[in-house]
């Protein structure tokens, strides 16, 4: 079997509605490019994450949105080594009808009272739904562990609440504990690594903003 050494995720370069969310008035968010600041974040990492494969093969899994596209060409990754395939499922939280701020601004406090997780936003996604869609993705992931040539790395460019959902998923952790947890910043990384038991632990945890309770408990 190939189950890979690492599996790093990264977020994407720092993107137009990061810097400015009234952009979303007038640009999807699928559609969103990277700020100068964000592509330079991405090319900083990926002089890191080169050093980190070196001569080793690297399958990449990559949202369809522009921003996390231009951060994974950013990263110049050697093509000879690196396959790229986009994948859907690891797309952004659906947040709805962005056009009008105000209603997604009343969303948002909403969803901090509510919870990250159970939240979903009108015409759009909870946190759950994008834990399932995840969790769909990880059994194609498991699958393709099955063969012999697969490479001893995976990269997967997606986006900052996404990245904590596969995490939490992969780790079973609960909700409690999700709720806990920030985002990355912008081009920052979580790299599961395979031990020698077989297990896969994280290179670093991920920052908590308070600690969870047990679970069942309150969120927001």
């Amino acid at each position: 079997m190939g189950r890979p050494r690492r599996i790093v995720l990264i977020r994407h370069g720092e993107s137009q509605g990061n810097r400015d969310d009234t952009i979303y008035e007038r640009v999807p968010d699928h559609a969103l490019e990277l700020t100068a600041v964000g592509m330079r974040q991405a090319a900083e990492a990926g002089e890191r994450l080169r050093r980190l494969f070196g001569d080793e093969r690297v399958q990449a899994f990559v949202s369809p949105y522009r921003r996390t596209w231009n951060t994974y060409r950013a990263l110049r990754l050697d093509p000879r080594l690196t396959r790229a395939k986009e994948e859907p499922r690891l797309r952004e939280q659906d947040w709805g009808n962005w056009q009008d701020i105000e209603d997604i601004q009343r969303q948002r406090k909403a969803r901090d009272a509510y919870g990250h997780f159970f939240y979903r936003f009108a015409m759009g996604e909870s946190g759950a739904d994008v834990y399932d869609r995840v969790g769909a993705f990880l059994e194609t992931l498991y699958r393709a562990f099955d063969k012999e040539d697969f490479p001893p790395n995976v990269l997967i460019v997606t986006h900052g609440l996404t990245m904590r959902l596969f995490c939490m998923r992969w780790f079973h952790w609960t909700v409690e504990e999700f709720e806990a947890l920030c985002n990355p910043d912008n081009a920052e990384t979580r790299t599961l690594l395979l031990g020698a038991s077989g297990r896969y632990a994280l290179d670093r945890p991920f920052e908590r903003w308070r600690t969870p309770g047990p679970p069942g408990g309150s969120y927001g």
